[in-house]
């Protein structure tokens, strides 16, 4: 099982991958494995399949990432959960691997009352009871055989800062919040919730 670290207060965007790009070099010298959850300041990140037009506007600084993807919004009241493990232990799946990301999404929403589902072809967890609206998104990279990036799941995110991008490339789809699903958690009981989950995914 990996080890669990929770960010005090925001972490800035560069000094997270300056953090993660460490304990993956650490993990690749057999140090242990790592799950890491924080926040960030607003800011639109744009993953290595990010398209031009879909950054509409400049609202919030950009950042060129190494995670797979296109643009997606980082901001406050959004659990990001970077997960670091060596992939050589899991048969280098990467599939698999984002299976078991999206797995543990479902379950830790099922816990919050929240009916999560996967889409073909589309990577994520969305919701579709009366129309369809993404929740959660996923992003990773592998760097000599580990993972990082990873996950984000919207708690009570400010939505509105989501219209200066296309996210994820998908038009025609809104993104949600557990708060605009009318359900009420603080950050710290998620993370518990996530905590809680963390062995229904099947990839440690």
């Amino acid at each position: 099982m990996p080890k669990f670290l929770v960010a005090d207060g925001l972490v800035e965007y560069d000094q997270a991958i300056k953090t993660m790009l460490k304990i993956v070099e650490e993990i690749q010298n057999g140090n242990e494995e790592v799950v890491w959850f924080l926040e960030h300041p607003p800011i639109y990140t744009a993953g290595t399949s990010a398209r031009s037009a879909d950054l509409l506007n400049k609202t919030f600084p950009v950042y060129k990432s190494t995670r797979g993807g296109q643009y997606t919004y980082h901001g406050p009241g959004q659990l990001i959960v970077y997960v670091m493990v060596d992939l050589k232990k899991r048969n280098n799946d990467v599939r698999a691997f984002v299976q078991g990301l999206e797995t543990w999404v479902i379950h830790t929403l099922k816990k919050l009352n929240i009916q999560g589902k996967c889409k073909p072809g589309r990577i994520g967890i969305w919701l579709d009871d009366v129309a369809e609206r993404k929740i959660a998104s996923i992003g990773v990279r592998v760097t000599k055989g580990v993972t990082w990036h990873g996950l984000s799941l919207n708690v009570n995110t400010d939505l509105g800062h989501y219209q200066g991008i296309v996210p994820c490339g998908l038009t025609g789809y809104k993104m949600t919040s557990l708060k605009a699903e009318m359900v009420n958690v603080d950050m710290p009981e998620v993370v518990s919730v996530m905590q809680s989950c963390v062995n229904t995914c099947g990839i440690w």
